[in-house]
């Protein structure tokens, strides 16, 4: 058997031993079922775990991760998650979480091609588009990857909000707040945007849904 391989499963029994010892009912009460607070959307790189870098537990974080933590209205697959995180599991919080050095950003301000990957990116390109003038003002390349990142967490955020599912929520007088963090590889640091919808009245009529 491979080493790594093997040392995943000898991490996993020595996790579950850690536990035990700190609590003997532990996966009694996980097995009972999730109410977590958060729905977190997250980019899928491995450098940026969702739990561990705000100290969660496993059962208080439900997680939808992909390429630089895009929500796109025909992605079927985080429609799905935050259909149930906001219907069933009636979270009260959902954050995008984006972080500096993310690698499908730093992709769309190039013209280089990756494959198939391209049509994905071509969703943060248009982001860069709808920036292009304050963008292509900062002359630091450093800073304007930065500011490219945290345009479009703050991005991704007007997207929840314009989806039905959101509206539907708030509508029914739910309790749901959306927000976009950035997280520093450099320091382990998260910092908030400051952009949180609670209601759709925030938005641009335009996007507001009769419902």
């Amino acid at each position: 058997m491979d080493a790594y391989y093997k040392s995943l499963l000898d991490k996993n029994k020595a996790w579950v031993k850690e536990k035990l010892l700190k609590d003997r009912e532990f996966f009694d009460k996980l097995t009972e079922g999730q109410q977590p607070p958060l729905l977190w959307i997250g980019c899928a790189d491995s450098r940026v775990p969702a739990n561990q870098i705000i100290g969660a537990e496993p059962g208080e974080v439900f997680v939808h991760r992909n390429i630089a933590n895009l929500v796109v209205h025909t992605d079927m697959n985080m429609l799905s998650v935050l259909d149930y995180a906001v219907n069933v599991l009636e979270v009260k919080h959902v954050i995008v979480c984006g972080h500096y050095g993310c690698g499908g950003v730093q992709a769309a301000m190039t013209n280089n091609s990756y494959g198939i990957i391209d049509n994905w990116i071509r969703h943060i390109k248009d982001v860069y588009r709808f920036h292009s003038k304050e963008l292509d003002a900062i002359t630091d390349e450093t800073k304007k990857f930065d500011k490219f990142v945290e345009l479009n967490v703050i991005e991704q955020v007007y997207d929840l909000a314009k989806t039905s599912i959101v509206q539907n929520a708030w509508k029914k007088g739910g309790d749901l707040n959306i927000h976009g963090w950035v997280y520093a590889l450099k320091n382990g640091l998260i910092k908030d945007l400051n952009v949180t919808f609670n209601n759709d009245s925030q938005l641009n009529k335009t996007y507001q849904l009769d419902l």
